[in-house]
C-alpha cells in the first residue's frame, strides 16, 4: 500500500490542478456516439440502447467536425472514443473511422464484440484503430442473461480471439460490469482471461443510472464493494493487469491502489462528447438533460463551445451538496462523478464514504 501522506499530498496537488482546468480546459477525449442502435439489450445500459430509432450525424458532418477540431485544437494527445449503442451497427462505420484516421486522430472504441469477425478485425486495423474494450459481464449463462442475448458470450469471446489473432493493437481490454449476481464469478473469470493475451481487464461496478435503476437487486452491497476492490488490489499486487474504472473517489486507502491514477471526473475538463444527433455534451454517461446540452455541431463550431461553455461542469458538485459539507474528503472528491449525481435532489447517487472510508 502506498504511503497515505504521499497520497494526500498528490491529491492536494491534483485538486489545485483541477481548479486550473475550470478556466483552461484541456480536451483529451472526444466521444462520438455513432448510433443508439444495439443488437443487445443490456439490463444496465445507461443510454437505454437497443432497437430504437435515432437521428444520426451524417458522414459529411463528422468530416466537417473533425477537420474543425484538428484546425482549432490539434490532434496531439487526443483520443477519439467511438461508441454507441453498438458502433459497428452504423452502416458508415468504416467510412467515418477512415476519415478520423486520415486526419491524424488516434481512435479506439467500445464494443460488445459480437460482430467482430476476422474480416472485421482486419478492417479495424486497416482504418487505424488503436484500442478496444469488449464487454464480458460474467460467465456464459450470466453474461447472456445480463445482456439479454442468447449466444452473446460465445460471439463476444470469439470476437476477442479474432482481434488477438489479427494483432497490431495498442490495447485489447475486457470490461466487466460487476453486479450482486456475478461478483462471485470474478475469480473464475480471472482464470479465463489470464489465459488470453489481452492487455488489461477493467472491472467496474454497475452504476445507478439508466436501466440499472430498474434493477436495485443487482446493485452491489457495501460488502460487495469491499470484496471487489480488495480483489482488484490483490491481483494488482501480484502484477496482474486488473484495474478499476475512472468513476468515483475511493478514499485514502484505495486511491492509486486499484488503478494507475487518482480520481478526477474529467467531464467538461478533459472530456466532451457528440451524441448521435449532433448535440455537444460532456460525458455520455451523464443524465441526458436539456440544460446540459452545450450546442450542436450542425449550428456551432465545436472549439468555441468547448472553450466558452460547459460551465456546469467546471465547478465542484460538493458546493451544492449538503452531505459533503462536513466531509474531510470533499476537497478530493469534489462531490463525486457527474454521471452518478442526482441533480434533482442535489446529492451523489453513489458515495463511498462509510463504505470504504
Amino acid at each position: 500500500m502506498l504511503d497515505i501522506e504521499i497520497k494526500n499530498k498528490n491529491l492536494q496537488t491534483l485538486a489545485e490542478y483541477r481548479r486550473g482546468l475550470f478556466t483552461k480546459p484541456d480536451l483529451r477525449n472526444l466521444f462520438l456516439e455513432l448510433t443508439l442502435r444495439c443488437n443487445e439489450r443490456c439490463i444496465h445500459c445507461g443510454s437505454s440502447c437497443g432497437d430504437v430509432p435515432s437521428i444520426e450525424v451524417g458522414v459529411d458532418e463528422y468530416d466537417k467536425l473533425l477537420r474543425e477540431v484538428r484546425e482549432d485544437l490539434g490532434t496531439g494527445h487526443k483520443m477519439l472514443c467511438i461508441t454507441g449503442g453498438e458502433p459497428l451497427l452504423r452502416r458508415e462505420f468504416f467510412e467515418i473511422t477512415e476519415i478520423a484516421n486520415d486526419l491524424g486522430f488516434n481512435w479506439g472504441m467500445t464494443s460488445n464484440g459480437t460482430l467482430i469477425t476476422k474480416d472485421v478485425a482486419k478492417d479495424l486495423r486497416r482504418v487505424g484503430m488503436k484500442t478496444i474494450s469488449v464487454s464480458i459481464d460474467g460467465l456464459e449463462a450470466t453474461h447472456d442473461a445480463f445482456r439479454r442475448t442468447p449466444g452473446g458470450y460465445a460471439k463476444a469471446m470469439q470476437g476477442i480471439e479474432n482481434l488477438l489473432e489479427v494483432g497490431g493493437w495498442k490495447s485489447v481490454q475486457i470490461t466487466t460490469v460487476v453486479t450482486h449476481e456475478n461478483i462471485s464469478q470474478l475469480p473464475e473469470l480471472y482464470k479465463i482471461f489470464d489465459k488470453m493475451d489481452i492487455d488489461s481487464w477493467r472491472v467496474i461496478n454497475m452504476e445507478p443510472m439508466g436501466r440499472a435503476k430498474q434493477h436495485p437487486e443487482l446493485i452491489l452491497t457495501p460488502d460487495d464493494y469491499r470484496y471487489m476492490f480488495e480483489f482488484i488490489r490483490q491481483n494488482r499486487i501480484n502484477g496482474q493487469p486488473v484495474c478499476y474504472g475512472c468513476s468515483h473517489y475511493l478514499g485514502p486507502e484505495y486511491e492509486r491502489e486499484v488503478r494507475d491514477w487518482y480520481f478526477l471526473c474529467t467531464a467538461g475538463l478533459y472530456t466532451a462528447s457528440i451524441t448521435c444527433s449532433g448535440d455537444i455534451v460532456a460525458c455520455l454517461d451523464i443524465e441526458r438533460r436539456p440544460e446540459f446540452v452545450q450546442g450542436n455541431i450542425r449550428t456551432d463550431r465545436f472549439s468555441e463551445v468547448w472553450l466558452n461553455k460547459f460551465k456546469e461542469f467546471r465547478r465542484d458538485l460538493s458546493d451544492t451538496t449538503e452531505k459533503c459539507k462536513d466531509c474531510e474528503e470533499a476537497k478530493f472528491c469534489h462531490g463525486g462523478s457527474f454521471h452518478s449525481y442526482n441533480f434533482d435532489e442535489h446529492r451523489p447517487e453513489l458515495c463511498f464514504k462509510d463504505i470504504l472510508f
